[in-house]
Parts: structure tokens; sequence; C-alpha cells
């Protein structure tokens, strides 16, 4: 029933989330609710799951941590600044009704949110004593969540310092990976994966953090965000060829 109830109630949160985007005419809000929205689902699942009561806790403060950093995070460096022309661009090649496309947009989100989540939901239901999978889990987790704040951090402060405009940040974790942050948020779903290891149904969850996975890395997330860039940003191109383009990896010292 909770599973239900989870995926009612993401449902209900993006489209009247979706609502207030339309009538403010920014539609990129979606972003800073994709964190949270999975805080949520937690949340519901440990009102009604009934499992192992120290893994429901752990593995729903996990994800609240995790959704609430990442909604906070967005939502500061998307305000003041014009929307993600993402967005805009698909209103522009919308057939017909416009807003329509974009609700289908979000109704999109809401779905992918919920099929992520399965692992934390089953997790909640396993009535398994905690042990040794879910601490390995936990400090999975915490490399993953390490990785997210700390490359976030880093990149935020090379952002802020006018001599920067322009540049190429290649330094700290970015120096290993194009992309800690997207990095860290794989490593944080596989670790909340693990909790789910104590059920072979439960298991099967799987498609969870490799859906995760392959929208960061494959989808809409560094594809997407490097599609152009290395026409807009002298050196990026060269920062590409040294670099790693996910999993962290020495630099390229010979690049040609």
């Amino acid at each position: 029933m909770s599973f239900l109830i989870s995926l009612v109630a993401v449902f209900l949160l993006l489209s009247g989330l979706f609502l207030y985007a339309d009538a403010r005419r920014r539609y990129d809000l979606i972003d800073s609710a994709w964190g949270p929205g999975f805080a949520v689902i937690a949340v519901i699942t440990l009102l009604f799951a009934e499992g192992e009561p120290t893994r429901q806790w752990l593995v729903t403060a996990l994800t609240v941590v995790w959704g609430a950093r990442l909604g906070v995070h967005i939502f500061v460096r998307n305000s003041g600044k014009e929307e993600d022309p993402r967005y805009q661009e698909i209103l522009r090649r919308a057939n017909g009704n416009q807003r329509l496309r974009m609700y289908r947009v979000y109704l999109i989100q809401a779905a992918l949110m919920w099929i992520v989540s399965l692992p934390v939901q089953a997790a909640q239901h396993l009535s398994a004593p905690i042990g040794v999978v879910d601490w390995v889990g936990t400090g999975v987790w915490m490399v993953g969540f390490v990785f997210e704040a700390v490359g976030d951090w880093q990149l935020s402060r090379f952002r802020a310092d006018p001599a920067n405009k322009g540049a190429v940040m290649d330094r700290g974790l970015w120096r290993y990976t194009r992309h800690p942050n997207y990095f860290g948020d794989a490593v944080v779903w596989w670790g909340l994966y693990l909790f789910a290891l104590h059920s072979w149904l439960a298991a099967l969850t799987i498609i969870g953090p490799v859906i995760m996975t392959w929208l960061l890395a494959k989808g809409t997330g560094k594809p997407l965000l490097e599609k152009d860039i290395v026409s807009r940003r002298p050196g990026y191109a060269e920062y590409v060829r040294r670099t790693s383009g996910f999993v962290p990896l020495p630099p390229r010292t010979r690049v040609g």
C-alpha cells in the first residue's frame, strides 16, 4: 500500500509544483524539487511501511539529508538567474498546447523519481535485522555524498571569483572528473540500494540506481550539459581530453 501512496503523493506534488511554475511562467523549479521529492517519498514510506525500525529511520534520514542539500543548493544556484534554456527550448518545440507538453515533462520526472526511489521504499519493508550490508551501504552513501557536496562547493567558490569568469574549473575534485557532483550523486544511490539486499525481491529494485546512473552519465546530465560548452568556453576541449568524464581517474598527462 505504501508504494501506491508514495506514487500518488509524488504525482500530486509535482502537479501542484507545475501549477505554481506555470503561474510564474518559469518551469525550471522542478530542478530544485528533484532532491526534496525523494525525501517526501522516503518519509511517506516511513509512515506506512512496517519494516525493521533502525533500517527504516536510517535509510529515510540518508535520503532526506541528500535530498534537502541538493534542493537547497540548486535553488540558491538558480536564484536571480535566467531560466535554464532547456525548458524554454521545450516550449519552443512544443506542438499544440505548450502547457500540456510541459506538464508531461513534470509527470515524466515524477515517474522517474518514484522508480529511482524503489530501493529506499523496498528497504523500509524489510524485517531482517540491520547488519553489515546496511553499514556498508551507509559508507558508500557517505563517499557519494562527500563527492557531490564538495564538488558543488568547489564549483560555487570558483564561479564566485570574478577572476575565473570564462575559465575552466579544473581544480580539486574537478581535476579527476569533469562531473564530481554527478558521480557522487550516482554513488549515493548505489549506497541506498545496498539497504535492499536482504531480499531477492527487493534486490530487483536495482533498476533505481541503474536509471539514476544512466541519467547522470548518458542521459540528461553530463551529455546535455556538455553539448555546446566546448564551443562557448575556451580551453574546455583540452580539459575534456585530459579529464575523465564521470568516474574519477588521474588526469592524462599527454594531450593529443
